[in-house]
This record gives C-alpha cells, sequence and structure tokens, in this order.
C-alpha cells in the first residue's frame, strides 16, 4: 500500500487532470480508477468524482493499493535479453513463441515468461503485468519491447501512436519487385470469408489504415531479402501487405498458398531486426537489434549458393 499526499498549489483544474499531471507515474485512467475506488482524499473525505475542480490549498491524499497478481502462471522459459532496467524490457524473441495468452495457447507464451523474469512487477492499471506495448506473430522471430510500468506502457504506446518509434524488419519473399523501394499503404482488416486471416479491406468495410515501407536489400534468384519499416502495427501487416504485391513471405503458412523454397523452415522468413525508441524515464534514444536467427540465415546461404550455381 502506498500513499502520497499533495497540497494543490495551481487550482482551476479538474481533479483527474491536476492528479495526472502530478503523478506522472500513472495514466488518467489508473487515477480516474482510483477515484471510482474511493482511493483518493480531498480535504479528509473520500472523493467519488472525478469532475471536481481543485482549489489553491486542498490537500490530497492518494492511495495506491498493491497490484492485483495477474491469474496466469509464471513459467521459466528461457530469455534472450536485449536491453533490460526497471522500466523497460527489450527482447529477441524466438520463433513459436506465442506473445501473448489466448484461446488455444493458454501458457507456454511470452508473457508467463517475463511473469517469472520479473516477479516485482509493479503492474498496469493495477495489476500485475508487464505492458504488451506492440505484438509479433508466433513464429516472427525478433525485437520486442515490454514495459514494465503504467508509464512506461503509456509513453511508448505514444511513440508508436505519434510514429517516432521504429520498427525495422528483414523478410524474404517470393519473386523480384519491380522497383528499387516503394510503400504499400493500404488498409487491412479481417478476411471477409476466413476470419482466422487479416486481408486488404476497404475503411468502409472495417479495415484500419496500415503503411509498410519497403526496399529491396539483395536479389537471390526467383527471391529477394527486403528491408520493411512499420508505419502502423497491424495484425499481420508485413505478411498482408507483401502476398498483395504479389510477393509473399517464403515459409509463411497462411498468406504463400503453399509454396515451398526446399529449406526447413519453422514459418514465415521474418524477422524484428531492429528496434529504436525514446527512454521513457531519461528521453534518450534506444537501439536494439536482434541477431538475424539460424533460420533465415541458413535459408539466405542456401539461396546464395542457387544464384551463383545457376
Amino acid at each position: 500500500m502506498t500513499e502520497i499526499s499533495l497540497q494543490v498549489e495551481e487550482p482551476g483544474e479538474r481533479l483527474d487532470r491536476y492528479l495526472t499531471e502530478q503523478l506522472t507515474d500513472l495514466s488518467r485512467s489508473r487515477i480516474q480508477q482510483l477515484i471510482e475506488q474511493g482511493q483518493i482524499q480531498l480535504n479528509s473525505k473520500v472523493c467519488t468524482s472525478k469532475k471536481i475542480t481543485v482549489r489553491l490549498g486542498d490537500r490530497i491524499t492518494v492511495t495506491i493499493p498493491p497490484a492485483e497478481p495477474l491469474e496466469l502462471t509464471a513459467e521459466d522459459i528461457p530469455l534472450d535479453i536485449l536491453y533490460e532496467d526497471d522500466h523497460i524490457l527489450i527482447l529477441n524473441k524466438t520463433a513459436g513463441l506465442v506473445v501473448h495468452p489466448a484461446p488455444g495457447h493458454p501458457d507456454g507464451t511470452l508473457v508467463n515468461a517475463i511473469l517469472a523474469h520479473c516477479p516485482n512487477l509493479p503492474g498496469i492499471g493495477g495489476v500485475q503485468r508487464p505492458g504488451i506495448v506492440h505484438r509479433l506473430d508466433k513464429d516472427t522471430t525478433g525485437a520486442i519491447a515490454i514495459a514494465k510500468t503504467e508509464f512506461a506502457h503509456q509513453h511508448l504506446q505514444a511513440q508508436l501512436k505519434a510514429k517516432t518509434a521504429q520498427r525495422e524488419y528483414l523478410g524474404v519473399i517470393y519473386g523480384v519487385p519491380k522497383t528499387e523501394s516503394g510503400t504499400v499503404d493500404l488498409p487491412i482488416g479481417r478476411h471477409p470469408v476466413d476470419r482466422k486471416k487479416m486481408a486488404v479491406v476497404s475503411t468502409e468495410k472495417g479495415g484500419r489504415p496500415a503503411v509498410t515501407h519497403w526496399r529491396i536489400l539483395e536479389r537471390l534468384g526467383n527471391y529477394t531479402l527486403m528491408h520493411f519499416q512499420l508505419e502502423t502495427g497491424r495484425t499481420h501487416q508485413i505478411r498482408v501487405h507483401s502476398a498483395h504485391m504479389g510477393h509473399p513471405i517464403v515459409g509463411d503458412p497462411v498468406y504463400s498458398s503453399g509454396r515451398s523454397v526446399g529449406v526447413n523452415l519453422p514459418g514465415q522468413a521474418l524477422h524484428a531486426w531492429r528496434l529504436r525508441l525514446q527512454h521513457p524515464a531519461s528521453g534518450e534514444w534506444i537501439e536494439a537489434t536482434a541477431p538475424i536467427p539460424q533460420t533465415l540465415t541458413t535459408l539466405l546461404e542456401v539461396l546464395r549458393r542457387r544464384v551463383v550455381i545457376f
């Protein structure tokens, strides 16, 4: 239980707005939640309205109860850590690891692993849990950022929304694009027939804006090593946009129509290579690069040998 006492020196604001400015580690929604729970006193009286305007000299007491445990089991799953401090954790996710528990994957996920690695998380929204800022598909490898605190979660989400955080991917596609670089700016939504898939869907039919920048890194015969940079972060975005271009990601079990490259891959040949973001506490820029996994290295070696032979 944490108790914080404040005395108003700048009157005229709504209670929830004032506390959000003063208690920067808590989000406004969390402040409103504490008000609703009767955890905030104004001049020694419990306050249950967020709309009260604070006055000069008002005394405010904020009680923050311990974070509730998340109803998930912590699991000792090895993690490849690229960066870590008290605020954020950046990991190099392996193929086959689901990020968050979901139907069909109740455990053995990245969240279960983080709960074991960080047993004393202060939590997000009053619950002891890591803040998943963005996700990677089960078989996509590479850098993923995790917020340890509510403030860090809020800050990183704002960076993604403002498009200041940079997410760069490497991927191998079938075929060779006609130009050296380009941008796919097409909305993505749930597939109208197969609800397990995503597709290019108009905004009128529920699609959400999605922008992917791409450029060729290496031509490999009838395959191409690509660099992708996300401007948005829709589910399966790179995979859907690549397939829409007519150049699906090699090994993609959903969008590549069962094509084979003759190399045993765990899934799509797509790797979250580099992540650049602003540290939520210090303001410094952090750049984390995830080493290319052996499966992708092997694929590139095989394709390069084929080019030399032919």
